[in-house]
């Protein structure tokens, strides 16, 4: 008599995000405001040197610092009351401002009117954006096709770097610079139009606490009491590092130190966006049988040794080398990061959450582009290479110790007796007597919490204000 064994259940065919017809308007929409970004950031150096002329320079630098400063300052404030609002109504509204700024560009005849307009387009972009990949996870539940998803949004990003300069250069032999600009503003419009041809989900808006201050916290709060977390923040540092090195110094090196012209700069930046997209390609498959965490640091890892084989003075091919090793590791970090936030988050604080990413990831990059340019200036690149590498390196072993290895989604916990008010549902947390008036839910009268210990899927949130075991 034969042993008959279980056979192993066949790989789990995974259906592409973009079947999903909610999922495809809005990946198109993406795809055609980076498209039309990548362009003006084109036009917006030409009409800096029309009013600046030589100060071109100074002009564009500013107005980059007012970008990330917009992107800091301004993704919380959204994000805290993102949820408070209808989500489409609040894209569409974004998408409608940033148009208006970027038509606005070619009629200005001052240098202040540009860093106002360029502030008001990228404060639209620090509501827009965050709010738009918090709400992704909803569109797409599956975390397979949510990560194919992420992959998709890598390539995008990346596309548009490589492709936006040639796009930009080839419209720029039949049209002027202010034609770039309304290309812009029409890629804005169409943006919002494919929002408005789909219906979005809307979870249910969880309670935060009263008071502004708690909803303009709320995001950053859950965010920095998360572990894995507070480990991604310090691997956006290091992916901060590295990318300044690429971005700022990348043509000084090649003009100054090999001797190349445009052709071998502009390869030299594809070699780093070929990294990111071969890495975002591949990914999908492996973070379907493996962890987040072991990729992520493998990147960080991958960043800062990139960054010490630049010590060697690499010639062309060397240096091509190195900027595909470090796109991707920057890749092997950006991927996944949105996995790591929708499990950090309820479905209605992910706005928040996102908002609180899209804010410190660019803290990071605030710190890092002055400190790449500051340091390739003054002590040149040798230098410059080791202390972005020891700065990429450290935050990576940051990130190692502030993410615990063990990081399960349920986590055992014990909440003590406790006796408030606020908006609620009855869930695992509420289950008590009503005398009639309280109402359809969810609703808000003083009820009671008796003390429990449990284990369920584990965020911050209103009843669980801390991490357990810290």
């Amino acid at each position: 008599m034969t042993t008959r064994h279980p056979q192993p259940d066949p790989p789990r065919r995974v259906v592409s995000p973009l079947a999903d017809g909610t999922y495809r308007r809005l990946f198109a929409a993406q795809v055609i405001a980076l498209a039309g970004t990548g362009l003006s950031t084109v036009a917006l150096a030409l009409l800096a040197y029309e009013l600046a002329g030589g100060a071109a320079g100074a002009v564009l630098g500013t107005a980059l610092a007012l970008k990330m400063v917009a992107y800091v300052g301004i993704a919380p404030v959204v994000g805290g009351f993102a949820h408070r609002l209808p989500r489409r109504g609040l894209l569409i509204g974004l998408d409608i401002l940033r148009a208006a700024c970027v038509a606005c560009l070619p009629f200005v005849t001052e240098v202040w009117q540009i860093y106002l307009l360029i502030f008001l387009l990228n404060a639209g972009s620090a509501g827009f954006t965050p709010t738009f990949q918090a709400t992704i996870p909803d569109v797409l539940p599956d975390e397979a096709r949510y990560t194919r998803a992420l992959s998709l949004s890598r390539l995008a990003y990346d596309l548009e770097n490589l492709l936006s300069p040639t796009l930009a250069a080839a419209a720029l032999l039949v049209l002027s610079y202010d034609a770039l600009f309304a290309a812009n503003a029409l890629a804005f419009l169409a943006s919002a139009a494919l929002v408005f041809s789909v219906r979005l989900p809307s979870p249910a808006p969880q309670e935060r606490g009263r008071g502004v201050w708690r909803n303009l916290t709320f995001g950053l709060a859950v965010y920095l009491k998360t572990p894995r977390l507070r480990g991604l923040l310090a691997l956006s540092l290091a992916v901060a590092a590295s990318g300044a090195m690429v971005i700022v110094n990348t043509v000084v090196y090649v003009r100054d130190g090999l001797g190349g012209g445009e052709s071998a700069t502009a390869l030299a930046f594809a070699a780093a966006g070929g990294g990111s997209m071969i890495v975002a390609l591949l990914l999908p498959r492996l973070l379907d049988r493996l962890p987040d965490r072991p990729f992520m640091l493998l990147g960080g890892m991958l960043l800062g040794l990139g960054l010490l084989l630049g010590l060697a003075k690499p010639d062309m091919t060397g240096l091509l080398a190195v900027w595909i090793l470090l796109g991707a590791g920057a890749s092997l970090v950006q991927t996944p990061a949105g996995r790591l936030l929708r499990r950090s988050a309820r479905a209605g604080d992910r706005p928040a959450v996102y908002a609180a990413q899209f804010a410190l990831s660019h803290a990071c990059w605030l710190l890092a582009y002055p400190l790449a340019g500051w340091l390739g200036g003054t002590l040149g690149l040798p230098l410059t290479f080791a202390v972005l590498a020891a700065l990429a390196l450290s935050a990576t072993v940051l990130g190692v110790l502030l993410w615990p290895a063990t990081d399960p989604e349920e986590l055992m916990h014990a909440h003590g007796p406790m006796a408030h008010a606020h908006l609620h549902v009855h869930d695992e947390h509420h289950q008590h007597e009503h005398e009639g008036w309280e109402g359809p839910e969810p609703h808000s009268h003083p009820h009671r919490h008796a003390a429990v210990r449990h284990r369920h899927t584990y965020v911050i949130d209103l009843h669980h204000p801390a991490w357990p075991g810290r």
